[in-house]
């Protein structure tokens, strides 16, 4: 929520985040109730390819919107915290007008790291 203009609601019956109420850009994923804990994002391109090769232990191809890029992210194994705020840093700069982006750009960086 830290994130400009960003909203959130359900979607799909899970709690997901919009920017300007419109463009989707991270969402939690528990609607096929297959017991597992996860979340799917927007994802830089090429960026899905290479996580999911390099540990499918922790991501995967979300049904859906994984023909798109889309990424999808385990939360029931090992969690690097550190790496889940950048991989929701870069789907919202995926799904971000520029104008936002530089906004977070100009305070510094990341938005998790903007003064409160």
């Amino acid at each position: 929520m830290a994130f400009p203009e960003t909203t959130e609601r359900r979607s799909h019956g899970e709690p997901s985040w919009f920017v300007r109420d419109k463009k989707l850009f991270v969402t939690y994923a528990d609607h096929h109730h297959d017991d597992r804990l996860a979340f799917w994002c927007a994802a830089p391109e090429g960026a899905q390819g290479e996580l999911v090769a390099s540990d499918p232990v922790r991501f995967f191809v979300p049904p859906y919107v994984g023909q798109r890029g889309w990424l999808g992210v385990f939360l029931d194994v090992e969690v690097d915290w550190d790496e889940i705020a950048e991989l929701i840093d870069a789907a919202y700069r995926v799904v971000a007008p520029k104008t936002l982006v530089a906004e977070i750009d100009a305070l510094g960086g990341k938005c998790g790291d903007r003064p409160s």
